[in-house]
């Protein structure tokens, strides 16, 4: 018998590539988990359009409407606690989180980052791993802590660089190998936090 989905909250910024595999990883039983929230903070991401074709609930904020980061965490956190949200997962969500919103979850709280951590941290890892000209990079499924990609590493996937890649040959190669690790990661977290 399988035990009871975990609650995932799932925040998108973007395409929602990540947010895609892992709802492809819940249809194929190879993640526990049921979305009780997409969490999005862009009314033109193309994510909102993959949660309302697998009707996933939707909480979309503008920013701007609000004086601080603060201020619309709380509301956040407020639809997390009512909806039993057990994780939050981070999927191209290009907001930095509070430290009262990173208490609030704290160790329940992922992240993928599309580089070997600790190396190239930030907006353009991609781009800077590219440009630094190293032979391997690839994806980091880490904890969120108040430190920016620094939080402890769960599982990274290796990708090599070949002398015929381009930028955007890099990039897909990246988000391959995030699709795959990604939702595994979450199962393994979750399964230690049950």
């Amino acid at each position: 018998m399988r035990s009871q989905a975990n609650s995932i909250a799932v925040f998108c910024s973007g395409f929602g590539s990540n947010f895609q595999a892992i709802l492809d990883a819940i249809k194929k039983k190879k993640l526990n988990a049921r979305v009780a929230v997409m969490v999005c903070d862009n009314p033109k991401a193309y994510a909102l359009k993959r949660a309302n074709k697998n009707n996933n609930p939707i909480f979309l904020f503008n920013p701007k409407t609000f004086s601080s980061r603060e201020d619309y965490e709380r509301i956040i956190v407020s639809i997390l606690k009512a909806e039993k949200v057990d994780l939050v997962v981070l999927a191209g969500f290009m907001r930095i989180l509070t430290p009262y919103f990173i208490r609030a979850y704290k160790n329940r709280i992922l992240n993928i980052h599309p580089s070997l951590l600790p190396d190239f941290k930030g907006a353009h890892a991609i781009r800077d791993a590219y440009k630094a000209g190293v032979k391997e990079t690839g994806a980091t499924v880490h904890l969120v802590t108040n430190k920016l990609d620094s939080g402890p590493v769960l599982l990274q996937g290796k990708v090599k660089i070949s002398k015929d890649d381009t930028l955007k040959s890099l990039e897909a190669k990246i988000h391959r190998m995030e699709h795959q690790i990604y939702p595994l990661a979450i199962s393994r977290y979750m399964q230690q936090l049950n």
